[in-house]
């Protein structure tokens, strides 16, 4: 699997909380998730661009 999100991104986006390991890896997999279901709903409205609307 690709990683999806950039964990020096998410380190300041939390500088003031500290981030397990595994957090990584469960954020990954939600936005790899929510990706799959935009894609989806942007396949079902006949469409190949995705759009904010589909999240």
């Amino acid at each position: 699997m690709t990683d999806l999100i950039v964990k020096s991104a998410i380190k300041d986006q939390l500088a003031d909380q500290n981030v397990s390991a595994d957090f990584y890896d469960a954020l990954d997999s939600e936005v790899a998730d929510l990706l799959e279901k935009a894609a989806r709903r942007a396949n079902d409205n006949d469409r190949k661009t995705v759009q904010p609307r589909d999240l």
